[in-house]
């Protein structure tokens, strides 16, 4: 039984964490701000987790958070180039100060591994396709530039300071407990909700950006494995499924599942997005024994069902 820490653990990706860690048998210690996440996420698990509330861009709430801990899950930040478009300030103290502290509060307790969440922003508007972690970075945004710097520092602490970091790149997702009614919500959320109540979608631009949707249940896998794989430590992967659909394929395979036919509303693209995204995640496979088990059709059904169920 380990004691671990996920950060921004009342939030979409951390909590799913915490309720595997919980299934585990861990002691699990979750931080969060409130900011973008909710208690309700946390609801069925809050009597077997210990709760701590504060902002990780204070360092005492970094060092009450790593304490006595093995673990940590770097979770938290503010997950939207939008935002981050309208208050790059914001962002950067969200996810690059409160990376910092973290990561000098927690050499300082000798943690044994520190997963940090990444994102595939990072590799910015590159045409070439699948994305490799070979590639150089190219951000186009405050968020991808934030998350990039976030990870360069877990890097850098491994390197000086002998920190065993992993990073893992997320590429686009999605899930149960994802929020839909934030106006910076991710895209599949927001239309399952939309395919629901039987209201057509927004697409910005075209439709035919594609991404490398990862349903959460992949997500929290390699973040299991990074936390006990050997020798990765200072390394960073994509965590994708390795294949890609567009937005108009979404409206279409929801309507399929919702069981009619969504027409999307088509306005001007939002600046900042990528037009493809795609993982190149053999070296997640080799080094981690990562493996996406769960579809993007399979995840898309598993999601709708829940949302209809949590209305």
């Amino acid at each position: 039984m380990a004691k671990v820490l996920v950060t921004g653990g009342a939030g979409f990706i951390g909590s799913a964490l915490v309720h595997r860690f919980v299934e585990l048998g861990d002691q699990v210690r979750v931080v969060d701000d409130f900011s973008t996440g909710f208690r309700r996420n946390l609801e069925d698990v809050l009597d077997r987790v210990e709760l701590l509330e504060g902002d990780l861009a204070e360092m005492s709430t970094a060092e009450a958070a790593v304490r006595d801990v093995e673990l940590v899950l770097h979770q938290a930040a503010i997950p939207s180039v939008q935002r981050s478009v309208e208050d790059p300030v914001a962002s950067n103290r969200a996810n690059v100060t409160a990376t910092l502290n973290l990561l000098v509060a927690a050499r300082a307790a000798h943690i044994r591994r520190f997963v940090y969440a990444s994102s595939s922003s990072a590799y910015g508007d590159s045409e070439v396709l699948p994305k490799v972690e070979t590639m150089p970075e190219n951000p186009i945004s405050p968020y991808a530039l934030t998350k990039l710097t976030g990870e360069k520092y877990c890097v850098v602490f491994h390197r000086i300071y002998g920190l065993p970091t992993v990073c893992l790149r997320y590429f686009n997702v999605f899930g149960p407990r994802q929020n839909p009614h934030s106006p910076y919500s991710a895209v599949i959320s927001r239309f399952a909700n939309l395919a629901l109540d039987g209201q057509s979608p927004t697409i910005d631009g075209d439709g035919e950006q594609s991404r490398d949707f990862t349903f959460i249940e992949n997500v929290v896998n390699a973040n299991l494995l990074a936390c006990h794989a050997d020798g990765v430590q200072g390394m960073f992967f994509n965590i994708g499924t390795g294949e890609r659909h567009t937005l108009n394929d979404l409206v279409r395979l929801l309507g399929n599942i919702v069981g009619h036919e969504l027409k999307p509303v088509h306005r001007e693209s939002r600046t900042g997005d990528v037009r493809h995204s795609l993982a190149d995640i053999g070296k997640a496979r080799r080094l981690l024994g990562y493996e996406p088990k769960v579809k993007f059709e399979e995840g898309l059904r598993r999601t709708v069902a829940w949302f209809q169920g949590n209305r």
